[in-house]
This record gives structure tokens, sequence and C-alpha cells, in this order.
């Protein structure tokens, strides 16, 4: 398959029959979510977050050769009311519905507009990490790949910060009501803490979170200090790492193996990884100054905790990156981590 046949079908308005590639006998391998439903995930107008990251991870993954390596998926049914409202609350979700009608302008304070079709096209987010959470859980795949997705910041009541739904929050959520999978570890090293999270399970003892961010003093959202580390029964099973603006890949790498004893501590059942791109030297909306070498360490060391601790299941979410480039590089390499290269 040429390079313009497959990302026609992948960004443009068809999708091209037969791409996903059949699953091998074992499952043994990554699925990786992409697709034109997801593409329309995004703000116009110049927003940071526009639709067109995925064609640019895409292009590079495909330089790669890495779509050869991976079960695609290029179509999942959007999430459902009763999907959505395990996590959100009624009210968001008809808020989100009615907007366009509504004629609202923002979902939030100014940071998440309203756009042409975004209910569905948000909905269609959860729907892809829910395809890939119950794939895992069916025994077709181990891991999955979610670029468009890894929606942090979205809380039970509201959308916030690029977020309309928290694609993660309903995962969890699932996860617990499907399959019985209690203990959950989310894994964040996107550049703005993972507050839409991190707040809802702040009380919950079988959430267990790790999160390494710039320090809310410097950046947005403005919270995740390091003694933020739950309440209640959950006291200690959240991992606030904040660093300074400013550090690069020495600072996180010193910083990471606190991640893994977290783990060692509260062994999970199921393991979310939330791999940003903004934390990359040259992220329009952050101070931190990575190179791609940063995800690349994380995927694997991700993965290898997977491993250990709950069989190889683990789902890794995109996030956030807002440097075309920078998303494409740190993007694709964490699918080489999560492939084992």
């Amino acid at each position: 398959m040429n390079r313009r046949t497959f990302l026609s079908g992948l960004t443009g308005a068809g999708v091209v029959a037969g791409l996903a590639k059949a699953a091998p006998d074992e499952p043994n391998h990554t699925c990786l979510h992409a697709g034109p439903a997801l593409a329309r995930y995004g703000f116009g107008d110049g927003h940071p977050l526009g639709m067109d990251r995925q064609g640019a991870f895409l292009e590079e993954s495909l330089a790669r050769g890495l779509h050869d390596r991976v079960q695609l998926v290029n179509a999942a049914p959007p999430a459902i009311h009763e999907e959505l409202v395990r996590f959100h609350s009624p009210g968001l979700v008809e808020r989100v519905r009615t907007a366009e009608a509504a004629g609202l302008e923002f979902l939030d304070d100014g940071d998440t507009p309203v756009f042409p079709g975004v209910h569905e096209a948000a909905s269609s987010v959860v729907g892809a990490a829910l395809d890939g959470m119950r794939r895992i859980l069916r025994g077709e795949c181990l891991q999955t790949f979610q670029p468009i997705g890894g929606l942090h910041h979205a809380g039970p009541g509201h959308s916030a910060g690029f977020c309309v739904y928290s694609d993660l929050g309903v995962v969890i959520e699932s996860l617990r009501e499907e399959f019985g999978v209690r203990r959950v570890a989310y894994i964040d090293i996107d550049v703005h803490h993972g507050d839409g999270i991190f707040y809802a399970y702040e009380s919950d003892p079988d959430l267990i979170f790790a999160d390494i961010h710039e320090d809310g003093r410097s950046l947005y959202p403005g919270t995740g200090r390091a003694d933020e580390t739950g309440r209640g029964a959950a006291a200690g099973t959240k991992l606030n790492l904040p660093l300074a603006s400013g550090s690069d890949d020495t600072a996180f790498l010193a910083a990471w193996p606190r991640v893994e004893e977290h783990l060692a501590r509260y062994p999970p059942d199921f393991v979310l990884f939330q791999c940003g791109a903004d934390g990359l030297a040259g992220d329009p909306l952050a101070h931190l100054r990575y190179s791609p070498a940063v995800h690349l360490h994380a995927a694997r060391r991700v993965r290898w905790l997977a491993e250990r601790y709950c069989a190889g299941r683990l789902m890794a979410f995109g996030g956030g990156g807002y440097d075309r480039r920078n998303l494409a590089l740190a993007w694709s390499n964490v699918l080489v981590g999560l492939l084992g290269d």
C-alpha cells in the first residue's frame, strides 16, 4: 500500500476498504486506532488542537514502516449516552449535545470552542477508546494506541482545556462496570497535569495515579503539587511529580524511577498511559525541553510495567502536543516502544 492510499483512507472523507489487517492468531500485537471519525476531533480558526494532528503522526509512522506492524482499527462506534454517563454527569452530556443548537461559543471559559458536530466527534474519541479496551479484555490484542485521545482535563461535570469528554474516565468506569477490573494505574507524561482524572479519583484507592508534568505555578491548569497524594482511604495512591520550567530529559529520567516504585507499591490490573507530546522543546504552549527520547523510554518502561503486573494489558493515549513535528516524532516513538523495539 502506498503512502497516498494509506493516508487518504485515514484522514480523508472515505475509508479504504480492508485497510485494517487481520489479527494474528496470537494476541501479541498492538492495535492502532486512527481514522476519519477521529480526525474530526479538533478546533478550527488556528486553534492549537487542529484536525491535522492525526495526519502528522501517520505520515511519520508510515515513513518508519510502523503501520505494517500493527492491527489498524479505522472505525469504531461512537460512545452512546449510557456509556458517557458512566463518568460524566447527564447534564454535561446534554450541554455538549445541544451546544450548537443553543448557540454556545465555548464549552468552558474560552479554551474549548463549540464546533460543528462537536458531540459526535467527541463521542467518537470515547468510542474508539472503549473499542480498544474491549479488544484487550476479549484477548484480541494486548495493547492499544489511541493517538487522538487522552483527554485528561475534562471532569465528570465539565469540559476543559481542549477536552470535551474524558475518554480516560469513561474507560476507567467501563473497566469496572463491564469487566470487574478495579485497580487501574494511570500514568501521565503530558506537560499539563491530568487534573480531570486526578480530582475525579482523588479519594479512590483503586485508581493508582502517577503524573510527571510542568509545575503548575508556570502552566495550566495550575494543579498537581507534589503534596497532592490522595485523600482518605486513597492517601498515598497518587503521585505528582512537577518539574520546573525549562526541565529537559535529565530531569524526566531522574523522576521516572519514582513512577516505577509507585506501581510496585500498588500493582495494577490494567494500565492507562497518557503520553502527551507537549513537553518537547519548542511546543508553543509549554516550557519543558524534552527530546523525543523521553517518549521512547517511557513507552518501553510502561510496556514492561504492564507485562510485569497485568499480563501486558495497556492502553496508550496521544494526549496533547501542539508542534506537529514534535508530536509526530514523540508518538511514533511511543509506538516503537509499545512494539518492543
